[in-house]
């Protein structure tokens, strides 16, 4: 979740409330337009696309007599490397403005079509997912420097909070998927990464999160169920010093729909995860375990919420939702439609079940 003060939280369920938005536009280290104007705009973010973030703005073609059609490459709302950074802000009765930082977004396209311009920006994993290698990539360092050659200088790297680090194995070499290679890294750590708010790359241990909101709305069951990639264990494999085979397993023991001594199926429906990467058997617990933990939260039950926009939450929190027909359920934050302006209507999240 986002910080702000303490104030913010009753601010946004006040009902004198006032949604500002600021749109930056930057090229490298150079400020193009400090408030683009905006006439709408929307955020979609969404965990199970390599590329989660998705930002929609419909800007007015000409604003007291300059025009923001992009007709040169280092135009504000040009797509030559541009990037957008989106503040959204709440009005005080006193008249102040408290901003937050949503985050920053590459410029992605941009067309005119009559008296407005509609522009389209992208999360900066997109500049890893564009990014293919051009050699094989054959790493020689640890699993910190490793992450950070693949990503820096496009995307620079927050390791505060990673976990203990750890060489990566000799004979490992990656090839042309840099966002593929980041991800096995992740996986194999274990670890967690995202693109903050401040449009770094920042990775942490693959803990629980905290409970961060309680949200009241409208909550809706999403009537699907399917056998189709379910699972009831990971298995992880990996290749120890003497070349050796060596592999861990996680069994999904949580009392839920797919636990292991449950109905589901009382053998093993595995999930393989292999990789060079790994190369003890401890190491291949911990990624087993913390593939589980994932795939468990993208088979739990999907609900969707529609409520008051709260311009602070992220794809990944944790929160509380309730609604007049429903009692308290803690879900994960998986997809997010978030308005920039008053006139927007409501924030829809997707939300799976915690267990």
């Amino acid at each position: 979740m986002i910080a702000a003060s303490s104030t913010f939280a009753t601010m946004l369920t006040g009902s004198a409330r006032v949604v500002r938005v600021r749109v930056e536009s930057w090229l490298g280290s150079d400020m193009l337009d400090d408030s683009v104007p905006i006439a709408s705009g929307s955020e979609e973010t969404d965990l199970t696309l390599n590329v989660p973030e998705r930002v929609t703005l419909v800007v007015p073609r000409t604003v007291d007599g300059d025009s923001y059609a992009p007709t040169f490459f280092d135009h504000p709302l040009s797509a030559n490397g541009q990037r957008l950074r989106v503040l959204l802000g709440l009005d005080t009765r006193a008249g102040h403005t408290e901003w937050i930082q949503r985050g920053w977004f590459l410029l992605q396209d941009s067309r005119a079509d009559g008296d407005q311009i509609t522009v389209t920006a992208v999360g900066l994993l997109a500049l890893i997912d564009e990014a293919k290698l051009i050699a094989p990539y054959q790493p020689t360092g640890t699993f910190r420097s490793t992450i950070r050659g693949l990503l820096e200088p496009a995307l620079m790297v927050d390791l505060t909070d990673a976990p203990t680090d750890r060489a990566v194995p000799a004979s490992i070499t990656f090839d042309e998927n840099r966002l593929d290679a980041v991800n096995e890294l992740l996986d194999a750590w274990p670890a967690t990464g995202r693109v903050t708010e401040g449009g770094v790359f920042k990775i942490t241990a693959s803990d629980p999160p905290d409970i961060s909101a309680t949200l009241f709305g409208i909550i809706r069951d999403v009537s699907a169920s399917t056998r189709d990639g379910a699972h009831n264990c990971v298995v992880a494999r990996g290749t120890a010093a003497d070349g050796g085979v060596v592999q861990g397993v996680a069994y999904d023991t949580s009392g839920g729909a797919h636990d292991f001594n449950g109905n589901f199926n009382r053998l093993p429906v595995p999930y393989f995860f292999s990789s060079p990467l790994l190369t003890t058997v401890a190491q291949c617990n911990a990624a087993a375990a913390t593939i589980l933990a994932r795939l468990r939260r993208e088979a739990a039950e999907e609900l969707e919420l529609e409520a008051v926009p709260n311009p602070r939450l992220q794809v990944g929190d944790r929160v509380q939702a309730e609604s007049a027909a429903r009692a308290l359920t803690t879900a994960d934050v998986q997809k997010i439609v978030l308005p920039y302006t008053a006139n927007g209507g409501s924030m829809r999240l997707g939300l799976r079940a915690a267990s």
